[in-house]
């Protein structure tokens, strides 16, 4: 008899705890490991959630994880650590500050849990996720990051905002890099299967894909004193249950490529195929010149991210 599914997941602030309240509300897995610095914290949140699923009669137990070596022999980590932007904090200190604790995350991950799969959600994501990639030694299938679930929810919920019906039946699209670069593509977007061009004018299009790409910062306009956390956590919360049930379901997702769309050994939001294994299957969609060019803008914005890594000497020594 196989053993229950076990998830991980390090760091229990906004985003984390309500990944973990989204799985045990789903009963999607028979364990969540939280792991946090706050210790406390950590073991107040895993306490409620487990009375929580209690009360649902979820059979999913939330527990905490008082050091690394408790994150053992897990099915999938959820990795939301790292440190937010903080005021006169360049991107790049940011940048190196998350790549650090990173680092220091998956060799434990890589150690105890060499099975695994990793899910991202640290900004800056697709760095990040490069970063997870190379300091585990996993395949690339195994590494992917939450972003194009999250991006593509966004932009539905603008569409849905602009035209007044259709909740529910948009499927929206968005590839490329998690940040101003990312590239919506209205093309492949529809309600009810009707093409996204068929109802609503190109100028209300626009309007609806400029309000994508800053769509997290419009939400720290609002909060003031954070960012969004709801919406990436179910994203994330998604990822893992179409792993965990072995979906085959296509989501759109930061992977490493590797001559897709044409380029290798940099991190992009593209549609795959997850399943038991991870990204199972990269797919590659048909782009016109204006995406195509978009999709390359995207790329060279993480490409910068990753030469700066390799500036610092980040990887040296491995």
């Amino acid at each position: 008899m196989s053993q229950g599914k076990r998830v991980g997941i390090v760091g229990a602030g906004n985003v984390g705890a309500t990944v973990a309240y989204s799985l045990a509300m789903l009963g999607a897995c028979h364990e969540i490991i939280l792991r946090d610095n706050k210790m406390d914290v950590a073991r107040g949140k895993a306490l409620d959630m487990s009375q929580a699923a209690s009360a649902v009669r979820s059979h999913t137990v939330v527990k905490v994880a008082e050091d690394m070596s408790d994150l053992v022999n897990c099915d999938v980590v959820v990795i939301t650590a790292g440190s937010p932007r903080l005021p006169g904090m360049s991107r790049d200190d940011l940048l190196m500050i998350n790549a650090k604790i990173t680092k220091e995350v998956i060799q434990g991950v890589a150690k105890y849990s060499p099975n695994a799969i990793i899910i991202m959600v640290s900004n800056p994501l697709d760095a990040m996720t490069y970063v997870a990639l190379k300091e585990s030694g996993f395949d690339r299938s195994r590494v992917i990051g939450m972003a194009g679930i999250l991006d593509s929810s966004r932009m539905a919920a603008f569409i849905q905002e602009k035209l007044g019906y259709g909740g529910g039946q948009i499927r929206a699209s968005v590839m490329g890099g998690h940040g101003d670069d990312m590239v919506p593509l209205p093309r492949y977007s529809t309600v009810a299967g009707v093409p996204l061009t068929d109802v609503l004018s190109d100028e209300q299009i626009e309007e609806v894909v400029t309000r994508t790409r800053h769509g997290g910062a419009e939400i720290v306009g609002h909060l003031k004193t954070g960012s969004a956390y709801y919406a990436p956590a179910k994203s994330a919360a998604i990822m893992v249950d179409a792993i965990l049930k072995d979906t085959k379901q296509i989501h759109p997702c930061a992977v490493c490529l590797d001559g897709e769309y044409g380029y290798s050994d940099v991190v992009s939001g593209v549609p795959v195929m997850l399943g038991a294994n991870g990204a199972e299957k990269i797919i590659e969609v048909t782009l016109n010149d204006t995406e195509k060019e978009m999709f390359k803008n995207s790329c060279a914005s993480v490409q910068e991210l990753i030469d700066t890594l390799n500036t610092n000497n980040f990887f040296e020594g491995e």
